[in-house]
């Protein structure tokens, strides 16, 4: 039976990058405006959050090769 007035939990859809073919990927998602990040072979485990601003200039930093140094 469905609870009017009661509000579902909003729940992630989380995604990860079609470079992932090992399963050792990171998952994203929006979740209440905030952006989320999780390791996908801990998926109960702890999440980073950023601000919208914050993901896009870390976005901004890979597509412009700024940490092309790191892990590699």
């Amino acid at each position: 039976m469905r609870s009017f007035g009661a509000r579902q939990a909003e729940q992630p859809v989380w995604r990860k990058a079609s470079f992932c073919g090992n399963g050792e990927c990171v998952e994203v998602a929006e979740l209440n405006g905030i952006v989320v990040m999780r390791d996908s072979k801990d998926p109960h485990g702890h999440m980073l959050r950023y601000t919208t601003e914050e993901w896009r200039s870390f976005a901004r930093g890979i597509k412009a090769g700024e940490f092309d140094d790191v892990g590699g």
